[in-house]
Parts: C-alpha cells; sequence; structure tokens
C-alpha cells in the first residue's frame, strides 16, 4: 500500500508529523523559557541556601554568637552573613548614596550572586579593595562599564549610634582610608549598591548582620534546619520555595501551549482516520481475496493495525524533525533581531530527551488509535461480500 499509494501515505505521515511538530515547538519553548529564567536567578548552591533574617523585629540582633547558634544545627553546611549599611560613594567631584554589603566570597555562591563583566572577588585574588558594583550605581555617575574600571572610589559609611528625641536615628560616620577599584559589576538597573569584602566591615566595628545565609548538606535537611531557625526567633525564606512556585507557573504554561498543538494532532488524526478508511473501502476486494486464500480475521486486522502504528511512528519522527527545525529557524531570526538590537544571544527552546521519547510514544498510540477502527471493520468483512464488492 505504502508503495502504489505514495503521495496519500506521504501526505498522511505530514499531516501526523504536523500535529506533533506543533506540540515540540511549543512545549520545548515553555521548557526553554523556563530553564533560561531559572538559570538566570540560580545556582545548585542557592537551591541548598535559607536566607535568616531579623525582619522588623527589633529585639532580635543577628550577630556571631547567632552565627555559632546556627553552625550547631544538625544538617547546616555552611553559613555566610552580609552587613548591610547606607554610604556615600565618591567617584571624581561627584557622590551619591547607596548602600554598601559588606560579605565574603563564599555569600556570592550561596546567594547565586553573578556579574555581567568582570569577576566576583574570591579568596584566590584577595584584596580588600576591590568591589563589586550594581549597574544601577553606575548610572548614579553616569559611568559606561569600560570606564567604571578604571575609577578610583572612595566612600564614607554611615552607621547607626544611638536614638535621639523622637525616636529618630543619630548616624556617625566613618571615611574609609583608602580608595577602591571595581572588578565587577552585577547587571541590575533596580538598586543602587556595592558589595565590599567583610573585612573592611568588621574594621569599622560593625557586628550586626542584615542577612545571614546558611547552607545545607542535603536537600531533605531544607526543612528541619529551617524549623530549627524559625524556632530560635528568626525568619527564614528560601530561594527554592520561590523556584517551586515558578516551576507551577511553567507547568500551566506548558499545558496551556500544549493544548494548541493538540488541536493541530485532532485534524491531522482526523486526516489519517479518513486514510485509512478510503484504504479500507478500496481494498475490500483484495481483502476478500486474501481471506479466500485462507488469510483469518486476525491477519487482516494485524495488518491494517500495523499500517496504521508504522504512519504513526514514521509521523512522530517527522514531527521532531519539523518541531527541532522549527525552533533553530525562529530562535535564529529571533537572535538576528537581537543583534540587531544590541541585546545577547538566547536560547529559546529546550527539548529534555524523556519528552522527545514521549512523543514518539504518543504518536504511535495515535496511530493505533486511529486504525483500530478500520482494521475492526477490515476483519469482520465476510468474505463472500468483499468478493462481490465493486
Amino acid at each position: 500500500m505504502f508503495r502504489t499509494n505514495r503521495s496519500r501515505t506521504v501526505l498522511t505521515i505530514l499531516g501526523i508529523s504536523v500535529g506533533i511538530g506543533a506540540i515540540l515547538f511549543l512545549v520545548s519553548l515553555g521548557y526553554g523559557l523556563q530553564v533560561l529564567i531559572l538559570n538566570k536567578i540560580t545556582t545548585s548552591d542557592a537551591l541548598l541556601s535559607l536566607d535568616v533574617s531579623t525582619g522588623d523585629l527589633e529585639n532580635i540582633k543577628m550577630n556571631w554568637e547567632s552565627i555559632g547558634d546556627i553552625k550547631k544545627i544538625s544538617g547546616v553546611d555552611k553559613v555566610s552573613p552580609l552587613m548591610s549599611v547606607q554610604a556615600q560613594m565618591n567617584i571624581d567631584d561627584i557622590s551619591s548614596e547607596l548602600m554598601i554589603n559588606f560579605s565574603d566570597s563564599e555569600y556570592f555562591k550561596l546567594d547565586g550572586t553573578q556579574v555581567s563583566s568582570g569577576a566576583l572577588y574570591s579568596d584566590e585574588n584577595y584584596d580588600k579593595y576591590k568591589i563589586v558594583i550594581s549597574s544601577a550605581a553606575l548610572k548614579l555617575f553616569n559611568l559606561s562599564e569600560k570606564e567604571a574600571f578604571n575609577k578610583e572610589i572612595r566612600f564614607v559609611v554611615f552607621t547607626p549610634t544611638a536614638e535621639g528625641d523622637n525616636d529618630a536615628i543619630i548616624r556617625d560616620y566613618i571615611k574609609l582610608d583608602k580608595a577602591f577599584r571595581v572588578i565587577g559589576i552585577i547587571d541590575d538597573d533596580n538598586s543602587g549598591y556595592v558589595y565590599m569584602p567583610f573585612i573592611n566591615g568588621q574594621e569599622q566595628g560593625l557586628d550586626n548582620f542584615s542577612k545571614i545565609k546558611v547552607k545545607v548538606a542535603h536537600e531533605d535537611n531544607l526543612d528541619l534546619v529551617r524549623d530549627a531557625i524559625i524556632d530560635k526567633g528568626f525568619i527564614v525564606s528560601a530561594l527554592s520555595d520561590i523556584i517551586e512556585q515558578a516551576n507551577q507557573i511553567f507547568r500551566v504554561v506548558q499545558i496551556v501551549l500544549a493544548s494548541f498543538g493538540v488541536v493541530a494532532l485532532i485534524v491531522s488524526a482526523i486526516g489519517m482516520f479518513n486514510t485509512m478508511t478510503i484504504a479500507l473501502l478500496e481494498r475490500t476486494q483484495e481483502i476478500g481475496i486474501m481471506k479466500a486464500l485462507g488469510a483469518t480475521s486476525a491477519d487482516i486486522w494485524k495488518m491494517f493495525l500495523a499500517e496504521s502504528v508504522i504512519i504513526g511512528f514514521l509521523g512522530g519522527l517527522g514531527g521532531i524533525f519539523f518541531g527541532m527545525l522549527g525552533g533553530e529557524l525562529f530562535n535564529y531570526m529571533l537572535n538576528i533581531l537581537a543583534g540587531a538590537m544590541g541585546g545577547e544571544r538566547i536560547d529559546l527552546f529546550y527539548t529534555p530527551i524523556w519528552f522527545t521519547a514521549t512523543i514518539i510514544t504518543f504518536s504511535t498510540v495515535v496511530g493505533l488509535m486511529t486504525g483500530f477502527y478500520p482494521a475492526r471493520r477490515a476483519a469482520n468483512i465476510n468474505a463472500l461480500v468483499a468478493l462481490r464488492y465493486k
């Protein structure tokens, strides 16, 4: 049948391929957006980390004693504190207020912090006069990224010392002795801040932490460690909670996108059902001859069912080809447009291997279901009636 009806067979396979390709294209787009966004905001260490803070509670302080208590909790792997204070940053004759975050290099790993250019300070290239700055802070001084690396930057740190009349906080100021240089820039246009090696804060006598990052040894310890820290009176949040909420949203998006592809698949499945039914009518006499020569109803059943399964399987392979090809072409054109507008190259499509195998299995099952009724009718045809059929 495949040899004598090449055009009809190819068109039927193409019909299935279009439906399967539409599902693959749309679902891969959903997975690609998920991977693209989540990879931007997290690392493996960040997923195992907890954010510990005091919130608005004034009677609870986070200091070295608090860190010692947290380290004693079973399941805790690493602890890294952060001290945040207001400061005045001076470049040439321009000054502006922003936030200084005193942290060690371990904090970047636990927070999932990444730079758009330059590098983060680390234990290997340690220099307490190197800083990492946000792009929003650079805009305060109208500096480009290239210019920022060549500037000497000085800071005046404001530290709260006591409460005056009407609960107004009295601030003292400390002028840091030496100039700092930028070694890394974080792509963040929303808030102006600077990351500075933790030792600078210690030298100024600061000992109250704004936040503590706690990394657990294993994912199973997250809830246990979280509960233990909460029992100590602190407020705890986890990036994994946000990731799970994001994954739930993306799952809904993937289902919605897949539903559009299913519509195309239903249309192509109807076309395949029509093809198999026409084949049944055209081959009625052939079925009668085969039965007269000794073919059983089971043989006829298997023959028709095998044809529909093969068409469904080939349609799945074609759908994977067309879906991936469509994704590559769309991605290529999008990146050309992004490059022309000064954007960066991205990959919007991601297809898990398990989903590819599922697509082939699904298309084969669709072929089986579509051919079930025509195969049943063909198997039940009376040989004498079939031989008389015109």
